[in-house]
């Protein structure tokens, strides 16, 4: 089981934060080499995020690089460097459909293959960021084994509603939330929610959060390390889950050493769901 709470983005162009951003100790780190990097810095950028992967800098936090889209010229570059650096996981910006999935996976072999790392390796995030993307987010999340999780990336989408963002419970956006969660659950894979744009509204973060966590997102995409600590700490499980959870996982270890195939807890059957349910509750808790 992996956190995905925190996504922070760094713009791959930035030598700077590229070179001391896992002090913040996000779960995961994107590496930003579309819409953060201009068209005359994509080369430059792409030698720098190279670099950074090479130099195992981002222990223990998943690398991440978003690369250019498929109507580019740069998603090929984009993808041999990100795959020969040794990253993680490739986040597809703008995914529409399963053809585009298809195109990058299809690439993917080729390179692992061509590099020496395993194929299938290299893993998927989708970031759905229109309104044909949301309606088509159930088949993309589910096309591939490579795919870990999709993204809502609110500003786009908005744009393509004719809209834009509201304060409060933000209505604008719940269908889209409800239909990219639906979709990661149904695939059995995580869920991103939007990222916040105003570094400085904490108050308008946090409520944010709430919404996020309340409907079943595993995080958020973040744009400044000073939302991280706040994101980890809103999403900590509170004591009395914790205190239930250790005893779901003790009755659960007591049972395997007795050898039943029931697991019980207070005189009640504990199915498998309970049990994955408490595990992640205390890995929040150790991570919080």
């Amino acid at each position: 089981m992996k956190l995905r709470r925190s996504m922070m983005f760094i713009p791959g162009d930035n030598a700077g934060m590229l070179s001391n951003s896992y002090i913040y100790k996000p779960d995961s780190v994107m590496f930003d080499l579309e819409d953060a990097v201009s068209l005359t810095e994509k080369d430059s950028a792409r030698l720098l995020v190279f670099n950074t992967l090479k130099a195992n800098l981002y222990t223990g936090i998943e690398t991440v690089v978003r690369i250019n889209g498929v109507e580019t010229p740069f998603w090929e570059q984009d993808l041999d460097m990100a795959v020969r650096g040794g990253v993680e996981v490739i986040r597809l910006p703008k995914t529409e459909n399963v053809s585009e999935v298809r195109e990058i996976e299809k690439k993917l072999e080729i390179i692992e293959k061509n590099c020496g790392r395993n194929v299938g390796e290299t893993k998927i995030i989708a970031a759905i960021e229109s309104a044909i993307g949301v309606v088509n987010s159930v088949a993309i999340a589910a096309c591939t084994p490579r795919m870990v999780a999709i993204a809502l990336a609110g500003f786009d989408y908005l744009v393509d509603m004719q809209t834009s963002r509201s304060s409060g419970s933000e209505p604008e956006l719940f269908y889209a939330r409800a239909a990219v969660l639906h979709a990661a659950r149904a695939a059995k894979i995580d869920a991103f929610d939007v990222a916040y744009g105003d570094v400085n509204d904490e108050e308008g973060f946090l409520r944010e959060v709430k919404i996020a966590k309340n409907l079943g997102f595993n995080g958020k995409s973040l744009i400044h390390p000073r939302q991280i600590e706040l994101l980890h700490k809103a999403y900590a499980p509170p004591k009395e889950a914790v205190d239930h959870a250790e005893k779901v996982i003790q009755a659960a270890k007591d049972a395997r050493e007795k050898g039943l195939g029931v697991v019980s807890l207070d005189g009640k059957m504990i199915d498998p769901p309970v049990i994955h349910e408490a595990e992640r509750v205390l890995l929040l808790a150790q991570n919080s």
